[in-house]
This record gives structure tokens, sequence and C-alpha cells, in this order.
């Protein structure tokens, strides 16, 4: 029997597109920071900011004001003004992007409330994601602040806060979205705790990515099986070398990276373990709307560690673009149909108002 949805396919559609957008939005942040672009941009002006150098003088302004940062100083003092137009083309990009997403939010939101063809029970959920997305934002320009004082990049652990936070907000648009699209089952005993554990495990495992990202800690390994010949680096096994100190000083000692990478590279097999032995073991137990994401969950995590195997063995210099891009969008991907997993698989939700809305 067909659904009968309280809100509007416009609505539906709309919400879609608030998360694809905000997909897009964590995918443009990665590219920033593989390319080295993150700190190009040294202000943070909301309405002028959308317009970019429009000339030559207007340019040279803005890589004089680039030409006073630490990153400039310690790794970019070669750079020309071509080599600067690139970086600050991806920084302005993934600015314009959360700009665009904002109004792209706003305005229909807006027309919905005078229409009254969203009611509370939406709002409170939309409201989560604003406040989560502005939270974000806050935090991702105190992340660019830490890259401006002394060190040529930003702190790996305020990156890691605006990638939790950017999660987060996804997270919320997408529950707001499996309420909406009305996703819900009587689940079987133990499948929706199964589910718990992998999002729990996930999140933690995301915590690490965004320090291995802070921290280039796959510059240090970049080999696979092996960390550069060992399954446990040397460094880890000396008990000296745990100290707060060196966690934090990750610039200039290998101890915190190996550790970030060698506990991601275990998560990693965790959780492609466990996802396969669910796979395996509980698809023919789930029903038919749970089976495609769990279908989607098993392709996504089979995909994600071969991409970060890869990403590994394709580094020269530096992180690869396409292959760290790709890890990361993958990555993003698979907590999202876990989420969907999870939801498809929960009781029946009894939380829809009776009153009937618009549908014009």
């Amino acid at each position: 029997m067909k659904k009968q949805y309280l809100y509007t396919k416009t609505i539906r559609f709309w919400l879609l597109t608030g998360l694809i957008m905000l997909i897009g939005q964590v995918i443009l942040g990665g590219i920033t920071r593989l390319t080295g672009s993150g700190l190009s941009i040294t202000s943070w002006d909301i309405i002028t900011g959308v317009i970019p150098p429009l000339n030559k003088a207007d340019w040279l302004e803005a890589f004089e004001l680039y030409k006073q940062t630490p990153q400039f100083h310690k790794l970019n003092s070669d750079f020309t003004l071509k080599q600067f137009k690139f970086i600050y083309f991806w920084e302005y990009f993934h600015r314009l992007w959360v700009r665009a997403l904002g109004i792209i939010f706003l305005i229909p939101f807006i027309i919905f409330l005078i229409r009254k063809q969203i009611d509370t029970f939406l709002v409170k959920r939309l409201l989560l994601v604003v406040v989560l997305a502005a939270l974000t934002a806050s935090a991702g320009w105190i992340m660019v602040m830490s890259g401006l004082v002394d060190r040529p990049w930003v702190n790996a652990y305020k990156l890691t806060l605006h990638f939790l936070l950017a999660i987060a907000t996804i997270g919320a648009m997408v529950k707001c979205i499996a309420d909406v699209y009305l996703m819900e089952n009587k689940p079987k005993k133990g499948h929706t705790k199964f589910v718990l554990i992998l999002l729990v495990l996930t999140t933690i495992q995301l915590i690490f990515a965004g320090l291995m990202a802070g921290m280039r800690a796959g510059l240090h390994y970049a080999t696979w099986p092996s960390m550069n010949g060992t399954f446990i680096p040397a460094v880890l096994l000396d008990g000296s070398n745990w100290t707060w100190h060196n966690m934090t000083n990750y610039d200039r000692y290998s101890f915190a990276p190996a550790l970030v990478q060698f506990v991601h590279r275990l998560l990693a097999y965790v959780i492609l373990a466990l996802t396969v032995y669910f796979y395996h073991k509980k698809r023919n137990h789930v029903h038919t709307s749970a089976i495609k994401w769990l279908t989607v969950s098993y392709v996504l995590i089979v995909f994600q560690v071969f991409l970060g195997i890869m990403t590994l063995l394709k580094v020269k210099t530096g992180i690869p673009l396409v292959y760290g891009t790709l890890h990361q969008l993958v990555g993003l991907l698979y907590v999202i149909s876990l989420l969907f997993l999870y939801y498809s698989l929960r009781k029946k939700i009894s939380i829809w108002s009776k009153k009937k809305l618009p549908q014009g």
C-alpha cells in the first residue's frame, strides 16, 4: 500500500536538496584542506565576502594579506600570484557554497511557514539543523584563526571539532528526512542494537579521521598492510612517548600521528568485519525497506577500505587529491547509509499531527 505522506513532495525534495548540499559542503572542506587552501582568505565577511577580487589591484591586496600568515612564511614563500589564485578559489568556493546553502534553506523555509505547509514537529527538527550548522560555521572560523597565529596550518583538534559538528548537522538532517519519509518498522530483537554499535564505532572512527587529516598522519606511514615495515610502530611501544606533550606537539614528534593512524586502521578493520558479518548473516532477516540500506552500507564500507589503502599507497609529497576526496565522500555516505538503516529498522513512530496540512 502506498504511503500517505504528511508533507508535500516539494518539501521532501527540498530536504533532500539540503542534505546533498551539506554533503557537498563537507567535501569542499576536504578539498580546501588537501589543497592547502583553508588559510588563503584571512577574514570572514558575511556580506562583502561574497564578492571575490575583481581586478589585479584587488588580487594583489588579497595576496598581501596572505603574505602576513605563517603558512606563507613557512611553507609558501615562493608562491606566485597565479598559485595564490588557485588556493583562494577553493576557499572562496567553500565559503560561497555555505552562503548558497543558507539561502536555499532559508527562503523556502519562510515560504512554507507562511503557507502553513510545515508544522511544529518539522520546525523543531529544522531548527536543530540550523543551530548545528551555525556551530559548525563558528568552529570553522575558530579553526582558521588557529592557523593564522603561529603554525602554518590549522590546529588538528579544532579541525576535528569542526568536522564532527558538520557530521552532526548532516545527521540531524538525515533524522529529519527519515521522519518525513516515515521510515519505520517492527524490528527484530537485536537488529537496531547491532546498528547502534556500528554507529558508535563509526563515530569514534570519524574522530580519528579528523585527527588523521589535521595531523597529516597519512604522510608518516604511507605503506600497507604494515606501517613502515611493522604492525605496531616502534614509537608506540616506548612508554616514555605516551605524554600529553607529544599529543599536542604532533607537528614535531611522530608519536601522535603514529597513534592516530594505528587506531584508525584497526577501527577500519573492525567496522568492515562487523558490517560484512551483519550483511551476510542478517540480510535475509530484515524487511525490504531496510535491506537496501544494509546493502548500500556493505558496498560502501568495502569501497571505503579500498580507497583508504589506495590513498596511502599513492602518497608522494602529499595526500593525493582524488583519492583523499573520494575517501572522505564514501566515508560520509557510509555514515548516512547507517543512519538510514537504523531509522528503517526502528519501531513504528506515532508523532504525526492529525491536522491536515495544505498540499498546494
